[in-house]
Protein backbone atom coordinates (compact mmCIF):
# COMPACT_ATOMS: atom_id res chain seq x y z
CA UNK A 1 0.00 0.00 0.00
CA UNK A 2 1.19 3.58 -0.69
CA UNK A 3 1.55 5.30 2.80
CA UNK A 4 3.50 8.69 2.10
CA UNK A 5 2.12 10.86 5.17
CA UNK A 6 5.07 10.88 7.37
CA UNK A 7 2.52 10.79 10.88
CA UNK A 8 1.17 7.98 9.28
CA UNK A 9 4.79 6.23 8.75
CA UNK A 10 5.93 7.20 11.90
CA UNK A 11 2.91 4.89 13.41
CA UNK A 12 3.68 1.86 11.68
CA UNK A 13 6.99 1.92 12.71
CA UNK A 14 6.40 2.46 16.49
CA UNK A 15 3.60 0.37 16.30
CA UNK A 16 5.24 -2.66 14.18
CA UNK A 17 6.24 -5.84 15.98
CA UNK A 18 8.10 -7.26 12.70
CA UNK A 19 10.48 -6.26 9.61
CA UNK A 20 8.96 -3.11 7.96
CA UNK A 21 10.06 -3.88 4.25
CA UNK A 22 9.87 -0.74 2.14
CA UNK A 23 9.54 0.36 -1.56
CA UNK A 24 11.43 3.72 -1.45
CA UNK A 25 10.38 6.40 -3.80
CA UNK A 26 8.74 9.74 -3.05
CA UNK A 27 4.94 10.61 -4.42
CA UNK A 28 5.28 13.96 -4.65
CA UNK A 29 8.48 14.48 -6.61
CA UNK A 30 7.15 11.80 -8.79
CA UNK A 31 3.94 13.15 -9.25
CA UNK A 32 5.75 16.75 -10.04
CA UNK A 33 8.49 15.44 -12.75
CA UNK A 34 5.41 13.49 -14.42
CA UNK A 35 3.91 17.04 -14.75
CA UNK A 36 6.74 18.41 -15.93
CA UNK A 37 7.33 15.93 -18.77
CA UNK A 38 3.99 15.32 -19.70
CA UNK A 39 3.57 19.29 -20.71
CA UNK A 40 6.68 18.72 -22.62
CA UNK A 41 5.67 15.60 -24.33
CA UNK A 42 1.93 15.01 -23.79
CA UNK A 43 1.44 11.39 -23.89
CA UNK A 44 4.58 10.86 -26.06
CA UNK A 45 6.78 10.78 -22.99
CA UNK A 46 10.53 9.15 -24.06
CA UNK A 47 11.81 6.00 -21.83
CA UNK A 48 14.42 7.61 -21.50
CA UNK A 49 12.84 10.06 -19.11
CA UNK A 50 11.97 7.20 -16.96
CA UNK A 51 15.16 7.63 -14.28
CA UNK A 52 14.38 11.40 -14.58
CA UNK A 53 10.55 11.22 -13.15
CA UNK A 54 10.91 8.59 -10.84
CA UNK A 55 14.60 10.29 -10.00
CA UNK A 56 17.50 9.87 -7.60
CA UNK A 57 16.26 12.32 -5.74
CA UNK A 58 12.96 10.81 -5.27
CA UNK A 59 14.76 7.87 -4.03
CA UNK A 60 16.69 9.63 -1.65
CA UNK A 61 14.21 11.50 -0.03
CA UNK A 62 12.45 8.38 0.52
CA UNK A 63 14.74 6.17 2.22
CA UNK A 64 16.81 8.62 4.39
CA UNK A 65 13.27 9.51 5.66
CA UNK A 66 12.64 5.54 6.31
CA UNK A 67 16.14 5.42 7.93
CA UNK A 68 15.52 8.30 10.18
CA UNK A 69 12.10 7.08 11.08
CA UNK A 70 13.46 3.74 12.15
CA UNK A 71 16.42 5.16 14.14
CA UNK A 72 14.38 7.26 15.77
CA UNK A 73 11.68 4.40 16.75
CA UNK A 74 14.25 1.11 16.72
CA UNK A 75 11.42 -0.27 14.16
CA UNK A 76 13.30 -3.24 12.02
CA UNK A 77 13.80 -1.87 8.57
CA UNK A 78 14.51 -3.82 5.24
CA UNK A 79 14.79 -1.48 2.07
CA UNK A 80 13.85 -2.80 -1.00
CA UNK A 81 15.79 -2.40 -4.60
CA UNK A 82 18.08 -0.14 -3.93
CA UNK A 83 19.06 2.19 -6.94
CA UNK A 84 20.98 5.00 -6.67
CA UNK A 85 24.70 5.93 -5.65
CA UNK A 86 23.33 8.49 -3.20
CA UNK A 87 21.53 6.13 -0.63
CA UNK A 88 24.76 3.69 -0.22
CA UNK A 89 25.66 5.30 2.64
CA UNK A 90 22.57 5.30 4.56
CA UNK A 91 23.82 1.79 5.37
CA UNK A 92 26.12 0.03 7.62
CA UNK A 93 28.98 -1.74 6.31
CA UNK A 94 28.87 -4.64 9.26
CA UNK A 95 29.55 -8.18 8.00
CA UNK A 96 26.82 -9.56 10.33
CA UNK A 97 22.85 -9.29 9.03
CA UNK A 98 22.41 -10.24 12.40
CA UNK A 99 23.58 -7.39 14.54
CA UNK A 100 22.02 -5.34 12.04
CA UNK A 101 18.42 -3.08 12.22
CA UNK A 102 18.40 -1.34 8.84
CA UNK A 103 19.27 -3.66 6.16
CA UNK A 104 18.99 -3.36 2.03
CA UNK A 105 18.57 -5.33 -1.14
CA UNK A 106 19.76 -5.18 -4.66
CA UNK A 107 17.63 -6.40 -7.62
CA UNK A 108 19.32 -8.33 -10.85
CA UNK A 109 18.45 -5.65 -12.96
CA UNK A 110 19.59 -3.18 -11.31
CA UNK A 111 22.85 -4.87 -11.07
CA UNK A 112 22.79 -5.82 -14.56
CA UNK A 113 21.09 -2.97 -16.79
CA UNK A 114 21.97 0.70 -17.02
CA UNK A 115 20.44 3.96 -18.73
CA UNK A 116 22.55 3.14 -21.99
CA UNK A 117 20.16 0.08 -22.66
CA UNK A 118 16.89 2.35 -22.57
CA UNK A 119 17.32 2.89 -26.56
CA UNK A 120 17.82 -1.05 -27.41
CA UNK A 121 14.94 -2.50 -24.42
CA UNK A 122 12.71 0.36 -24.03
CA UNK A 123 9.75 -0.15 -22.16
CA UNK A 124 11.33 -3.92 -21.53
CA UNK A 125 13.40 -2.44 -18.97
CA UNK A 126 10.56 -0.57 -17.41
CA UNK A 127 11.21 -0.78 -13.51
CA UNK A 128 10.16 1.15 -10.53
CA UNK A 129 13.00 2.42 -8.93
CA UNK A 130 14.09 2.50 -12.18
CA UNK A 131 17.35 1.40 -13.85
CA UNK A 132 19.68 4.43 -13.76
CA UNK A 133 23.41 5.21 -15.02
CA UNK A 134 26.39 2.98 -15.12
CA UNK A 135 27.75 5.00 -12.12
CA UNK A 136 24.42 3.83 -10.07
CA UNK A 137 24.85 0.55 -11.20
CA UNK A 138 28.58 0.39 -10.27
CA UNK A 139 27.94 1.77 -6.92
CA UNK A 140 25.09 -0.63 -6.17
CA UNK A 141 27.73 -3.67 -7.07
CA UNK A 142 30.29 -1.87 -4.90
CA UNK A 143 27.69 -1.74 -1.92
CA UNK A 144 27.46 -5.33 -1.94
CA UNK A 145 30.96 -5.82 -1.79
CA UNK A 146 31.15 -3.41 1.09
CA UNK A 147 28.20 -5.54 2.75
CA UNK A 148 26.10 -2.18 2.84
CA UNK A 149 23.89 -4.21 0.49
CA UNK A 150 22.47 -7.46 2.16
CA UNK A 151 20.11 -9.21 0.27
CA UNK A 152 20.29 -9.72 -3.98
CA UNK A 153 16.88 -10.42 -4.89
CA UNK A 154 14.74 -10.01 -8.14
CA UNK A 155 11.21 -8.54 -8.07
CA UNK A 156 9.68 -10.66 -10.44
CA UNK A 157 6.27 -9.25 -12.03
CA UNK A 158 5.42 -10.76 -14.86
CA UNK A 159 3.54 -8.44 -17.20
CA UNK A 160 2.40 -9.36 -20.43
CA UNK A 161 4.28 -8.54 -23.51
CA UNK A 162 0.87 -6.69 -24.73
CA UNK A 163 1.07 -4.47 -21.54
CA UNK A 164 4.35 -3.61 -21.72
CA UNK A 165 4.55 -2.27 -25.32
CA UNK A 166 2.08 0.63 -24.93
CA UNK A 167 3.02 4.08 -24.70
CA UNK A 168 5.93 5.15 -21.54
CA UNK A 169 2.15 6.33 -18.71
CA UNK A 170 0.55 3.24 -19.65
CA UNK A 171 3.05 0.57 -19.69
CA UNK A 172 3.14 -1.03 -16.55
CA UNK A 173 6.73 -0.97 -14.69
CA UNK A 174 8.26 -4.48 -13.58
CA UNK A 175 9.23 -7.40 -15.62
CA UNK A 176 9.78 -11.39 -15.62
CA UNK A 177 13.32 -12.33 -13.42
CA UNK A 178 13.11 -15.23 -11.48
CA UNK A 179 14.37 -17.91 -14.52
CA UNK A 180 17.52 -15.58 -15.11
CA UNK A 181 18.61 -14.14 -11.89
CA UNK A 182 20.96 -17.30 -10.78
CA UNK A 183 22.61 -17.00 -14.07
CA UNK A 184 22.83 -13.44 -14.24
CA UNK A 185 24.63 -13.22 -10.69
CA UNK A 186 26.93 -16.14 -11.96
CA UNK A 187 27.71 -14.17 -15.40
CA UNK A 188 28.61 -11.29 -12.32
CA UNK A 189 30.63 -14.05 -10.71
CA UNK A 190 32.55 -14.93 -14.00
CA UNK A 191 33.26 -11.39 -14.37
CA UNK A 192 34.71 -10.74 -11.22
CA UNK A 193 32.09 -8.30 -9.76
CA UNK A 194 31.16 -10.64 -6.80
CA UNK A 195 32.62 -14.07 -5.77
CA UNK A 196 30.15 -17.01 -5.71
CA UNK A 197 30.82 -17.08 -1.66
CA UNK A 198 28.67 -13.59 -1.73
CA UNK A 199 26.10 -14.65 -3.98
CA UNK A 200 25.30 -17.43 -1.88
CA UNK A 201 25.66 -15.28 1.15
CA UNK A 202 23.21 -12.82 -0.08
CA UNK A 203 20.76 -14.80 -1.58
CA UNK A 204 20.01 -17.75 1.15
CA UNK A 205 21.89 -17.33 4.15
CA UNK A 206 21.03 -13.34 4.59
CA UNK A 207 17.34 -14.39 3.60
CA UNK A 208 17.15 -16.81 6.25
CA UNK A 209 18.60 -14.77 8.76
CA UNK A 210 16.75 -11.71 7.94
CA UNK A 211 13.31 -12.84 7.82
CA UNK A 212 14.03 -15.72 10.22
CA UNK A 213 12.88 -18.81 8.14
CA UNK A 214 13.11 -22.05 9.54
CA UNK A 215 15.38 -24.81 8.44
CA UNK A 216 15.89 -22.97 5.23
CA UNK A 217 19.08 -21.18 3.83
CA UNK A 218 22.06 -22.87 4.42
CA UNK A 219 23.11 -26.96 3.19
CA UNK A 220 22.86 -28.31 6.84
CA UNK A 221 21.51 -31.46 8.15
CA UNK A 222 17.81 -31.51 9.12
CA UNK A 223 17.16 -28.52 7.12
CA UNK A 224 14.89 -28.64 3.81
CA UNK A 225 16.77 -29.08 0.58
CA UNK A 226 16.59 -25.88 -1.57
CA UNK A 227 19.39 -26.13 -3.90
CA UNK A 228 20.15 -25.21 -7.47
CA UNK A 229 22.56 -27.28 -9.47
CA UNK A 230 24.42 -25.32 -11.77
CA UNK A 231 26.92 -25.96 -14.74
CA UNK A 232 29.00 -23.10 -14.91
CA UNK A 233 30.46 -23.97 -18.23
CA UNK A 234 27.50 -24.66 -19.92
CA UNK A 235 26.89 -21.48 -22.37
CA UNK A 236 23.59 -20.86 -23.95
CA UNK A 237 21.76 -17.50 -25.19
CA UNK A 238 18.02 -16.26 -23.90
CA UNK A 239 15.19 -16.63 -26.47
CA UNK A 240 11.80 -17.47 -26.80
CA UNK A 241 12.40 -21.46 -27.36
CA UNK A 242 14.00 -21.75 -24.01
CA UNK A 243 11.71 -19.23 -21.67
CA UNK A 244 9.76 -20.60 -18.63
CA UNK A 245 7.52 -17.61 -18.35
CA UNK A 246 3.83 -17.86 -19.04
CA UNK A 247 4.05 -14.25 -20.46
CA UNK A 248 6.62 -15.44 -23.22
CA UNK A 249 9.78 -12.72 -23.05
CA UNK A 250 12.41 -12.00 -21.08
CA UNK A 251 14.58 -8.54 -21.02
CA UNK A 252 17.36 -11.02 -21.08
CA UNK A 253 16.42 -11.83 -24.88
CA UNK A 254 19.50 -12.60 -27.01
CA UNK A 255 22.21 -11.78 -23.74
CA UNK A 256 24.40 -15.11 -23.28
CA UNK A 257 25.30 -16.55 -20.13
CA UNK A 258 28.17 -19.04 -19.76
CA UNK A 259 26.39 -21.20 -16.35
CA UNK A 260 23.34 -23.03 -16.91
CA UNK A 261 20.89 -24.60 -13.92
CA UNK A 262 21.07 -28.11 -14.63
CA UNK A 263 18.40 -29.07 -11.71
CA UNK A 264 16.33 -27.28 -9.46
CA UNK A 265 15.32 -28.80 -5.63
CA UNK A 266 12.41 -27.45 -3.73
CA UNK A 267 11.56 -28.79 -0.51
CA UNK A 268 13.43 -31.93 -0.99
CA UNK A 269 12.02 -32.35 -4.28
CA UNK A 270 13.32 -32.58 -7.80
CA UNK A 271 11.35 -29.84 -9.21
CA UNK A 272 13.78 -29.16 -12.50
CA UNK A 273 15.65 -30.49 -14.34
CA UNK A 274 17.63 -30.23 -18.07
CA UNK A 275 14.92 -27.76 -19.36
CA UNK A 276 11.89 -29.51 -17.98
CA UNK A 277 9.16 -28.62 -14.97
CA UNK A 278 8.74 -31.79 -13.53
CA UNK A 279 6.22 -31.29 -10.63
CA UNK A 280 5.36 -28.53 -7.71
CA UNK A 281 7.77 -29.50 -4.77
CA UNK A 282 7.60 -26.12 -2.31
CA UNK A 283 6.15 -25.86 0.31
CA UNK A 284 4.97 -22.91 2.84
CA UNK A 285 7.78 -21.06 4.86
CA UNK A 286 7.62 -21.22 8.30
CA UNK A 287 8.83 -18.29 10.23
CA UNK A 288 11.30 -18.62 13.57
CA UNK A 289 9.21 -15.67 15.79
Amino acid sequence: MLVDDHRALESVFREARTIIATHCEKEEVIRENTRIYKEKYGEDIPITAHPLIRSREACLLSSSEAVELAKETGADLHILHISTQNEIALFSDEEDITKKKITAEACVHHLWFSDEDYDKKGSLIKWNPAVKTRADRDSVRKAVKQNRIDILATDHAPHTLEEKQNKYLQAPSGGPLVQHAVPAYMEMVKDGIFSIEEVVQKTSHNVAERFKVKERGYIREGYWADLVLIDPNNPWTVNSSNLLYKCGWSPFDGIQFNSRIMATIASGNLVYEKGNILEKGGLRLEINR
